[in-house]
């Protein structure tokens, strides 16, 4: 096997070398925006709740979350070197009967793994843990291989939902939809705001929405394009933003059905929403959500105790 070795710094810290570097504040996005899905760009306000409009008696709540247990490089037999992270994830599901007023856990799984670029590079095994190899693409820079993670979390949360879903039920999807927009009444939830996809006209009807109202549905012609919307959460006063969500559907939808989930998003999210004594990420950081993922950290075992496995795992291939 490749010959690796683990860097002393405490993955929290990034590591004590990194190639590349850069970034900025967020422009305006350069997406096209359709305003006139469900009213003229000229017509826009606020939308209320509709009465007519009930919450479904079932909403599933999916999340994930992972963490780098150590940064690594490799050390081929030509004397090249990759770069690779040793990371772990899981992902889960919390099951929100409205009906009966009871939350649970309807599902865990945990998953890791070895993101390197490197050719020749094996799953590593750690005392009782195993970290699979998933090769990366292109140079593999290390500024880059977290992003890799994001592909089997984003299968991991497919997986444990598929596995609980009934007819009838709303998911709701913490963070954009990406690959998952096949799912069925599904809700991508962004909680932060990082790029500006409206104009300033249309922008000031969302910064002026009272809580409990929503702008009206648009259509993004992004790679990952679709039906979107801001909400905005119970909230106490605040910045322009305060409270803003973003809340997306999958393309393939027709706009009536667009409109008709983003309608059931504003009977439904409000409730969830967090509160600033409990939360600091209040509202947006939903309450199932918060308590989901203190558990799902929790599954992916002791940082300092793996660091150190993988540390020892190194020095005893290297022998």
């Amino acid at each position: 096997m490749t010959r690796f070795f683990v860097d002393a710094w405490d993955p929290a810290y990034g590591a004590s070398f990194e190639a590349g570097g850069g970034g900025g504040p967020a422009a305006p996005s350069s997406a096209q925006v359709d305003a006139g899905v469900e009213l003229p760009a000229t017509d826009w306000r606020a939308v209320d709740a509709r009465r007519d409009v009930a919450a479904p008696d079932v909403v599933l709540l999916v999340d994930g979350v992972r963490r780098i247990d150590a940064s690594v490089w490799t050390a081929e037999d030509d004397g090249a070197s990759f770069p690779g992270i040793a990371a772990s994830y899981a992902a889960g599901v919390v099951r929100c009967d409205l009906e009966r007023g009871a939350a649970e856990l309807a599902g865990t799984r945990v998953g890791r793994g070895l993101f390197t670029a490197s050719p020749s590079a094996q799953d590593v095994v750690a005392g009782a843990i195993r970290y699979p190899v998933h090769r990366v693409s292109g140079t593999g820079e290390l500024s880059k291989l977290p992003a890799a993670v994001q592909g089997p979390l984003t299968a991991l949360e497919v997986a444990v939902s598929d596995a609980v879903r009934t007819d009838g039920d709303l998911l709701v999807v913490d963070g954009p939809l990406r690959s998952r927009r096949n799912l069925p009444r599904t809700l991508g939830y962004i909680k932060t705001q990082h790029s500006q996809y409206l104009d300033g006209r249309l922008t000031a009807v969302v910064t002026g929405l009272a809580p409990g109202q929503r702008c009206p549905v648009f259509r993004l012609g992004t790679a990952w394009g679709g039906y979107s919307w801001y909400l905005r959460l119970p909230v106490a006063g605040g910045a322009p933003w305060a409270g803003i969500v973003r809340v997306e559907c999958s393309a393939e939808l027709t706009e009536a059905e667009a409109i008709e989930l983003a309608d059931l998003s504003l009977v439904t999210l409000p409730r969830f929403a967090s509160t600033p004594y409990k939360d600091p990420r209040a509202p947006q950081n939903l309450i199932p959500i918060a308590g989901l993922e203190r558990r799902l950290r929790g599954m992916l075992g002791d940082a300092r105790l793996l660091h150190r496995v993988l540390t020892a795992a190194a020095r005893g291939i290297r022998r």
